[in-house]
């Protein structure tokens, strides 16, 4: 039985209108693509409905059957999967066994239409990523093909006596075959400051070490305590942060004979479960001038600073024998004054300067046995199984020959004195005059002192700056100018952080060089700055450049 509506009720109850009828439902169909499903009249105002608008359908009544709770999900990427499925996700039409029962045996149909099309869907998927993969092995064959065709090509050349492209890049390699980093392979290039003699980094981290070794022998010295190598690294260790060991010592013995006395001794206290009284120990004793009145010589402040000063004079010393045989290999070779050289050649690569070969220690003397098979008990005693097979592998290995192109740290060759390809047809006598002219060019940079090299910078600043004053005068409306004021709208003005007294430098330099362009007048106790603004000002600025590379030729 339908429902009735609460508007009928109030209608039947009006005085002078009947009752309106219910209005028939219209019969509940499931919409399709296809046809749409069928309405009922519209209701139209007659004279016993009420004025209130037409409500959508009331729900469906018992007798009539309910559509489907859940509707069937359809992928979109599904369709083109599978071309059996073309109808609508619901039943076209009301009158269809789907609708008329819309039971278990509709769902499975549905589950087992998905389940057909999501397996048609993952059969495709595995082309897709076998081709990906494939184009990632021809990618990775192609790129291993070059990097073998450049290590053959590295090799002949350096069978040629050429030096390898994998050198000239900065792949160098360290003690043990691994890749430098890089902040140790371009170490100089990152030192604040002007260019100077600089240290390679491994040279700053032996002072260091030097440095840090002398302090606690200083201290173990002063105390009249035995220096022992154990004690020096454990402190050494522990101020650096970095391994300490007996090649480090020998490298500070080869830079620095005179600094310390090594000795191998036994009967040593060791305060340790390990070592005991009846082994060797190095013992280090630092080398001192005997002072007048004293018995026993200190370690003072002041000589460990000389003695440091001392080591990094010798490590300046060792890294200028590198640099003059880098300068004789050159074409044409240059030749320097050793107490004019203030800075490296620009192509010498600091970092690349050989290792400091360690010098010998003394050794403890080797401890005499009786007979062979003591000696064969201690070795194995020694060593276990794994350390003898690495061994023996190490035997085998060493008794091969090695290859001749295994890479080794040298100094660059010297170039080839055939011209490449790219000057081909180019007179040898105008390379000469170049390479003579580029020579003295870099024999004047080395050779400049900090005052030249500051003035060159002033120069460079000087056309920037001629037209900053330049506009500050046109805007100021003035014909004279304060020094200070000047100088304070300058520093403002200019895009580099620069202070007062740096800028004030820079306008009495613009004075000196151009006299009738910009003058300084002193009155009383203020000095004044005149500038000619009806001058030429690119004229200025190309005479400023000229005078700078004039002064940089020199």
């Amino acid at each position: 039985m339908a429902q009735r509506r609460l508007t009928d009720f109030f209608a039947s109850r009006r005085p002078g209108l009947r009752a309106a009828p219910p209005r028939a439902k219209p019969a509940w169909r499931t919409p399709s693509p296809a046809k749409p499903a069928p309405r009922g009249p519209a209701p139209g105002p007659g004279p016993g409905s009420s004025r209130k608008r037409a409500r959508p359908p009331a729900e469906p009544t018992r007798d009539e059957p309910a559509p489907p709770a859940r509707r069937r999900l359809r992928l979109p990427a599904a369709e083109g999967l599978c071309p059996q499925v073309t109808g609508p996700s619901f039943p076209a039409a009301p009158g269809s066994p789907e609708h008329s029962s819309p039971g278990k045996k509709t769902k499975k149909t549905a589950l087992s239409t998905q389940l057909t099309c999501l397996e048609a869907r993952e059969d495709k998927v595995p082309s897709k990523v076998t081709l990906s993969e494939l184009k990632s092995c021809l990618q990775r064959a192609q790129e291993l093909g070059a990097r073998v065709q450049e290590l053959r090509a590295s090799a002949q050349r350096k069978d040629a006596g050429e030096p390898g492209a994998l050198e000239d890049k900065g792949y160098l390699a360290g003690p043990c075959g691994e890749k430098v980093p890089a902040y140790q392979r371009f170490h100089t290039l990152a030192q604040p400051g002007p260019p100077g003699l600089v240290l390679p980094y491994k040279y700053q981290v032996l002072a260091e070490m030097f440095r840090s070794m002398d302090t606690i022998v200083g201290m173990l010295h002063n105390r009249s305590e035995t220096v022992t190598f154990a004690k020096v690294k454990r402190g050494v260790q522990d101020m650096m942060r970095k391994r300490f060991e007996e090649r480090n010592v020998g490298q500070i013995k080869t830079v620095y004979p005179g600094s310390y006395r090594f000795r191998q001794e036994r009967l040593l206290p060791t305060f340790k479960d390990g070592v005991r009284r009846s082994d060797y120990q190095l013992t280090i004793e630092p080398l001192l001038d005997p002072q007048s009145g004293s018995p026993a010589p200190q370690l003072t402040a002041s000589c460990l600073l000389h003695r440091r000063q001392v080591f990094s004079q010798n490590l300046v010393a060792r890294v200028r024998e590198h640099h003059r045989a880098f300068l004789a290999s050159l074409n044409p070779p240059m030749e320097v004054p050793e107490d004019q050289l203030t800075r490296w050649h620009p192509r010498f690569n600091v970092d690349e300067v050989p290792d400091i070969e360690p010098a010998e220690l003394p050794q403890p003397p080797a401890v005499k046995v009786a007979t062979a098979q003591e000696v064969l008990a201690r070795a194995r005693s020694l060593m276990s199984p794994k350390m003898e097979k690495a061994l023996s592998d190490l035997a085998l290995r060493t008794a091969q020959p090695s290859s001749p192109g295994s890479p080794s740290l040298a100094l660059p060759a010297t170039p080839p004195t055939t011209a490449p390809a790219a000057l081909k047809g180019v007179s040898q006598a105008l390379l000469e005059r170049i390479r003579a002219k580029e020579a003295q060019k870099q024999l004047a940079q080395m050779t400049r002192c900090p005052e030249q090299e500051q003035r060159l910078q002033q120069l460079e600043r000087l056309p920037v700056l001629a037209h900053v004053l330049r506009n500050i005068f046109v805007s100021e409306r003035k014909p004279a100018l304060t020094m200070e004021a000047a100088c304070a709208r300058m520093v403002g003005s200019y895009s580099m952080a620069m202070s007062h007294e740096e800028m004030e430098k820079h306008v009495r330099l613009l004075s000196e060089l151009l006299p009738d362009w910009l003058s300084l007048h002193r009155i009383r106790t203020d000095i004044y700055v005149k500038l000619d603004k009806a001058a030429d000002l690119a004229g200025v600025t190309a005479q400023l450049a000229r005078l700078a590379r004039a002064e940089a030729a020199l």
